[in-house]
């Protein structure tokens, strides 16, 4: 076993914890008793359970700690949250009030995440292969760092501020985006009105009631007329020479090894950016069909997914080799001296409108698979501005995602910092695990 240096005391978990084994009995029902699961992050969350478990149950209140004899090893440790008034759990999760005058709940939240205490947990664990168990004597044999109370204090606020700062700079990152998205459909002028106030309204002419609906007579007591929209309307099917769709042979489960064929999946242009990850090996029995690789450049738009996700769109800006394209994306063929940008089009291709567009005009009856046919796609109509204006806005919109980039990347930093100076502190030196990603909440 690892032996840890720590210039805090190391005390056994069975000094700072107490077993509780407060029965629960239940008739029929669970009555206000909330069964819980906790999850291999530690999160305490509620079950949807309303009958009672066989055999003996248990209760755990907030600020308990609580874990799971088969998935604590996995990380399956965690505190009751606030937000749970009274748990019920069996025999397999045993329970314990903590030490007030020794630990902050906090505090001991997140040492629970650390690496040097998963590493020990895991020589905790007993019993044969995939069914090993952490016993409650195990788990109490374990020891901890202890700072003194205004110690824990200092490494909680220092720890949790990091996290606070990194919150924020993720929202500004949010916001950038927001704002380019924003400026991106009001040049085209297409951003939604302005929300309208929850008012009635009065009409000083009787024909008025007919002519007009109470949304358009609130638009025009508020000064803010319907928008015109700055350049003309386009449609698709007018702009460029096709759509390709590929091929779907049977594949691998496993993505494409270096130097083989691979077929791509919905999921390399789902979330609106090119994933080639996203992709199955082709089998050596089958013959690649070079005619459906993909390219820099390319334009990708899914036609096959849930109904959030079809019509997603995807500008390919690199690709590694011999990746083809499935029958369920069409490829955007341009026409020789096209007025319509590859990158535009990947834009607009997010707007309301044409979503609204797409969605109106799937077919499929399954929820999880709606279909949009190449007719109803090269039957989207947006607005097109000149080829500089175009390309004026797919730069801004690409500076202000890089500036966006940059901070979340600040952000996960700050995060991996904090965390590394909060073991440092416990321990001898950091094992750079993953740290939480967001403030804990009291008796979480």
């Amino acid at each position: 076993m690892e032996v840890r240096l720590s210039g805090f005391p190391l005390l056994p978990l069975s000094e700072l914890l107490t077993p509780r084994h407060e029965i629960v009995q239940a008739e029929g029902t669970l009555g206000d008793s909330q069964p819980i699961t906790v999850k291999f992050s530690g999160e305490v969350l509620p079950r949807k359970r309303t009958e009672p478990f066989k055999g003996a149950m248990f209760a755990a209140y907030p600020g308990d700690l609580v874990f799971s004899k088969i998935d604590a090893r996995n990380g399956a440790v965690g505190l009751i949250p606030g937000t749970i008034a009274k748990a019920v759990v069996t025999s397999e999760y045993p329970v314990f009030t903590i030490n007030a005058d020794k630990l902050r709940p906090e505090y001991l939240n997140y040492l629970l995440r650390a690496e040097h205490f998963n590493a020990e947990l895991q020589h905790k664990a007993s019993g044969t292969s995939g069914r090993k168990r952490v016993t409650p004597d195990g788990f109490l044999s374990l020891e901890v760092p202890v700072p003194t109370l205004d110690e824990q204090d200092i490494l909680i606020d220092s720890y949790v501020a990091a996290l606070n700062r990194a919150v924020r700079i993720e929202q500004e990152a949010d916001a950038i985006e927001r704002a380019c998205w924003q400026a991106f459909e009001q040049t085209l002028g297409v951003a939604p009105p302005q929300p309208l106030p929850d008012r009635p309204v009065f009409v000083a002419r009787f024909k008025d009631v007919e002519r007009w609906s109470h949304e358009g007579i609130l638009r025009s007591s508020i000064g803010n007329p319907d928008q015109q929209h700055s350049w003309t309307f386009a449609r698709l099917g007018d702009l460029v020479a096709d759509l390709q769709n590929g091929w779907s042979p049977k594949c691998h489960s496993h993505p494409a090894h270096e130097g083989k064929w691979g077929v791509l999946k919905l999921g390399a242009v789902s979330f609106g950016t090119f994933n080639p990850a996203e992709n199955k090996e082709l089998p050596a029995s089958l013959k690649p069909r070079p005619e459906y690789e993909v390219k820099a450049e390319d334009v990708l738009i899914s036609r096959a997914n849930v109904a959030r996700y079809v019509g997603a769109c995807a500008y390919v800006e690199s690709t590694p080799p011999h990746l083809m394209l499935c029958d369920k994306i069409f490829r955007v063929r341009f026409q020789p001296d096209s007025q319509l940008l590859p990158r535009f089009l990947a834009e607009v291709m997010k707007l309301r409108s044409v979503r609204e567009h797409i969605e109106s005009r799937l077919t499929g009856t399954s929820p999880t698979m709606k279909n949009i046919s190449k007719p109803a796609l090269l039957d989207i109509r947006f607005p097109l501005p000149d080829v500089n204006t175009q390309q004026r806005l797919v730069n801004e919109i690409s500076a202000s995602r890089a500036s966006a980039c940059d901070k979340r990347t600040e952000a996960a930093t700050l995060r991996q910092s904090a965390w590394n100076a909060f073991e440092t502190a416990l321990f001898e030196e950091p094992r750079l695990g993953t740290p939480p990603h967001r403030p804990l909440n009291k008796h979480e």
